[in-house]
């Protein structure tokens, strides 16, 4: 692993994961923590999107949306998850396999605490993934909530955290002549040592 120095050196896959986060942030023009979160449906369909990474923990990555929309159905349904975050201005990206649990708690309603007025009223006002009649629907809930929920609205129940317990980190960087350096990072559980090994372009 001598080889393994530089932006890929490291004893800890979420230090490194974090670092180039951090690195990305000064880089990117919007979202530096944009991910393209895949999941699959009962019959094994996949489906990605993008949502916003929030922390990533000392063994795992979290994020957050609507328990009753498709993304969170099948998170549910599969237990499983994966995603990609790709930087283009540092010419790098993350691959992410794992398990997935409920984020459902205190830490879930200090991170609903910190979001804008507005983005608080609107997890209320959203019936994620549904059948939307017009925006002028939507805008007459959210004021329809404002006017209920007050300027103080308390996390709805739908509505929470996912954490993502990797047993699979990749860590990719753009090399020349598409010689890509690689590094993935396996464990067969969260219990055990990771394994990492270098993988071709």
């Amino acid at each position: 692993m001598s080889e393994r120095d530089g932006i890929f050196a490291g004893d800890d896959p979420f230090e490194i994961a974090r670092n180039w986060l951090s690195e990305a942030e000064a880089a990117e023009i919007n979202d530096a923590n944009a991910i393209a979160l895949s999941t699959v449906d009962p019959t094994g369909l996949p489906n990605v999107r993008m949502v916003l990474l929030k922390e990533i923990e000392a063994d795992a990555f979290v994020f957050y949306t609507n328990y009753e929309s498709a993304k969170a159905r099948e998170l549910d349904s599969a237990g499983k998850a994966a995603f990609v975050v790709h930087w283009k201005s540092l010419r790098r990206q993350i691959r992410v396999r794992g398990l997935i649990s409920k984020e459902d708690g205190p830490k879930a309603d200090a991170y609903y605490r910190s979001r804008s007025l507005k983005s608080r009223l609107g997890a209320w006002a959203s019936r994620q993934s549904r059948p939307l009649g017009s925006r002028t629907e939507l805008m007459a809930e959210v004021a329809k909530i404002t006017a209920t929920k007050g300027t103080n609205p308390a996390r709805p129940a739908f509505w929470g955290g996912y954490r993502l317990d990797p047993v699979e980190i990749e860590f990719w960087a753009d090399g020349a002549f598409r010689l890509h350096d690689r590094f993935v990072w396996r464990r067969a559980s969260k219990d055990d040592e990771w394994q990492i090994v270098r993988l071709n372009p």
